[in-house]
């Protein structure tokens, strides 16, 4: 990692609260990035914020020191009661969110704060009770913070800041009625700070600012190249049955000792796990359908290192700090254009250097024009040659389906592999014997032909 993303700005000159600039220093946080160096003055100084950046430039870090400095300098309002919250942050993905959360914890350590996450998926008991301890700030995911809500367990109306992270991607999701229900419920928005970030800021999102905001000041630092300039990319034009042939062999080149493939679909997911298991690669998969501790557990073993290459659906895409991954591969071409910068931008954050391969197969090449257009330039192609292509040795078994006992733990007719009772499903009706000793179906009740 270089250290040529970040400011001439040091933390020590925003005039934190010692028990933040503390926990700046423990980490390791010493100069701003740009868009900390920005924003920060402006949140410190309770005005709104709207920020957009390119994913892995700090983001997260800015809203929190403001999030934080502001309830540890400010009295809480007149109507919050004690343990409820008074920072909330939204997040759109249970990934994102528990992030946010560990790097809150990170940045807040010496503060007293007491940060709590929600997010659906697992533990509904667990996060209930942590609610009902107190909280000084929520970090949460739309639909499991709306439920606590309902049920009373927390109130909103002591919240100070709220914070909005990757808008763009609430809309994408479908959530931004929950963000309406949610923002409507909170204190005037001239009695709070309100903070949202995001890698794009459309019209859409905009409004929302605008509606639920005081006044932000629009802080932009994307730059007019919509990729970052170190990320090394490269397109192979192939066919989709010498995908993994040449997946394997690009692998064999190189060094995978932090790699993401992002693939379109949760079957291709498994696929791609089970030749690269089976071809003596050590990979799992990180897709929607695998239980939520399950899917922590697997990005903490790939952010320590411990586990080499993830196959990722786009539930990887955003949000996710996932420090020196060296590669990302798009085994499937994405197909929305955005998501092409979403994917390559795991790899070379924080002024780091990375590389971005590129399979372009008949399904799905017909969003490469799409892809250069948005980005502004095309993919440098090269030429797939049969030496690159690696016979590969048959795949593995999938272990997820089997765990969650879906189709591939089920043998032929319904029974159990495993030797246990047949599995449920319809039973065939045992016809009785007529008097001649067959079992022949009932008589039609239709008339006989003339």
């Amino acid at each position: 990692m270089t250290d040529t993303h970040l400011t001439t700005t040091r933390f020590c000159d925003l005039k934190l609260v010692p028990e933040l600039s503390r926990g700046l220093q423990e980490i390791g946080f010493e100069y701003c990035t740009r868009i900390q160096a920005e924003t920060l003055p402006i949140a410190l100084a309770g005005q709104d914020v709207a920020g957009q950046a390119q994913t892995g430039t700090g983001k997260t870090a800015a809203f929190l020191l403001a999030a934080m400095n502001r309830i540890l300098r400010k009295p809480p309002l007149p109507k919050h009661q004690p343990g409820q919250p008074r920072v909330l942050i939204l997040a759109p993905t249970r990934e994102l969110a528990v992030q946010i959360a560990k790097d809150g914890l990170a940045i807040g350590k010496h503060t007293g704060l007491r940060l709590v996450v929600v997010y659906g998926g697992a533990g509904y008991e667990a996060q209930r009770e942590q609610l009902e301890q107190g909280v000084d700030i929520l970090v949460g995911t739309p639909g499991r913070l709306i439920d606590y809500f309902k049920q009373r367990v927390f109130r909103l109306d002591g919240v100070q800041v709220v914070v909005l992270d990757e808008a763009d991607r609430m809309f994408d999701l479908g959530f931004i009625k929950d963000i309406r229900y949610v923002l409507r419920r909170l204190p005037h928005p001239d009695k709070r700070v309100n903070m949202m970030f995001s890698a794009t800021l459309s019209w859409r999102v905009s409004e929302l600012a605008y509606e639920h905001m005081n006044d932000p000041t629009v802080i932009n630092v994307t730059p007019d190249k919509k990729t970052a300039d170190k990320v090394e990319q490269v397109l192979y034009h192939v066919a989709s049955d010498e995908k993994i042939p040449l997946l394997l062999g690009l692998l064999q080149r190189m060094d995978p000792r932090r790699t993401l493939i992002f693939v379109n679909t949760k079957r291709t997911a498994d696929k791609v796990r089970n030749y690269l298991v089976g071809n003596g690669f050590e990979a799992e998969v990180l897709s929607g359908d695998v239980p939520q501790k399950q899917r922590l557990r697997l990005l903490t073993r790939f952010q320590e290192g411990e586990l080499p290459v993830l196959v990722a659906t786009d539930v990887a895409a955003r949000g996710l700090h996932i420090p020196d991954v060296s590669h990302v591969f798009n085994f499937d071409l994405p197909q929305d254009s955005e998501d092409y910068v979403h994917r390559i931008g795991r790899t070379a954050r924080a002024g780091a250097s990375g590389n971005a391969v590129s399979l372009a197969c008949e399904q799905y090449v017909y969003s490469l024009m799409d892809i250069e257009a948005f980005i502004g330039h095309r993919i440098p192609a090269q030429e797939v040659t049969p030496d690159m292509l690696v016979k590969p040795q048959p795949p593995a078994k999938s272990e997820y389906r089997a765990r969650r006992g879906g189709r591939s733990a089920r043998g032929p007719r319904g029974k159990s592999t495993d030797g246990g009772k047949p599995a449920p499903g319809r039973r065939r009706r045992r016809r009785k014997a007529g008097p001649d000793g067959y079992r022949s179906r009932p008589p039609s009740s239709a008339k006989p032909a003339d």
